[in-house]
């Protein structure tokens, strides 16, 4: 189950410790519509908690880094952010990213990343999320989702090429990443990742909050 409903529970589940939090949030506001969703670290997750959690990281990258043709649909890129959980055997049951609107509805079509074939290409100028995740009934959930601008990307071969730019401005909490699964790539996508939520938030805030800021974008070591 993805997303938390306590409705047919007698006892709304409680957050313990030496576990994982999941929290999907968002709001819409006058210049868009935001939609997020960050694990949190409880105390200490097991090292089988971070090493699900680092697979589902592998492929968040792997969908946010991806370039691709004009004409390229969602479904085509699925696996991209599917595909170091399927080689551990895992999987997650909902689709990788859905478009977002503004003023209308957090899930707006006709553009989705999910399996399931869906032929309108991605544009320049779209924006949809990307949300891979993995959900153990009754222990943990893991998903990571940041929203993502298609834009034109240059090459040096003979073309340019689509790809993504992250508009989510948020940390990725590193208490939950194992970094020797992680390449020297992925790593080096995080810390600048990290860079950028820190270069500009940091700005916005102060004392506490800033020095926490500090901390969690702080390079990952390769």
């Amino acid at each position: 189950m993805c997303h938390y409903n306590h409705e047919n529970q007698d006892v709304p589940g409680a957050i313990i410790q030496d576990t994982l939090y999941l929290v999907d949030s968002g709001g819409q506001y006058l210049d868009g519509t935001t939609d997020i969703t960050r694990t949190i670290a409880i105390g200490s997750p097991s090292e089988e908690m971070k090493r699900q959690f680092t697979l589902v990281l592998k492929g968040h990258i792997a969908l946010a880094s991806a370039l691709f043709p004009k004409g390229t649909c969602g479904h085509q890129l699925d696996v991209l952010a599917r595909q170091h959980l399927w080689a551990n055997g895992f999987d997650y049951d909902h689709g990788t990213g859905h478009g977002v609107g503004h003023f209308l509805s957090v899930h707006e079509g006709p553009q989705r990343i999910a399996k399931a074939v869906n032929n309108t290409p991605l544009v320049a100028g779209m924006v949809l999320s990307n949300e891979p995740g993995y959900y153990r009934a009754d222990e943990f959930g893991i998903r990571i989702e940041n929203l993502e601008l298609v834009v034109e990307k240059s090459t040096l071969g003979d073309t340019s090429m689509l790809g993504f730019e992250s508009l989510t401005r948020c940390p990725i909490d590193k208490r939950n990443i194992i970094s020797s699964l992680l390449s020297d790539t992925e790593i080096r996508w995080l810390n600048s990742y990290h860079n950028t939520v820190f270069d500009e938030v940091a700005p916005l805030v102060e004392g506490d909050v800033l020095d926490w800021l500090e901390q969690a974008c702080a390079p990952l070591a390769d």
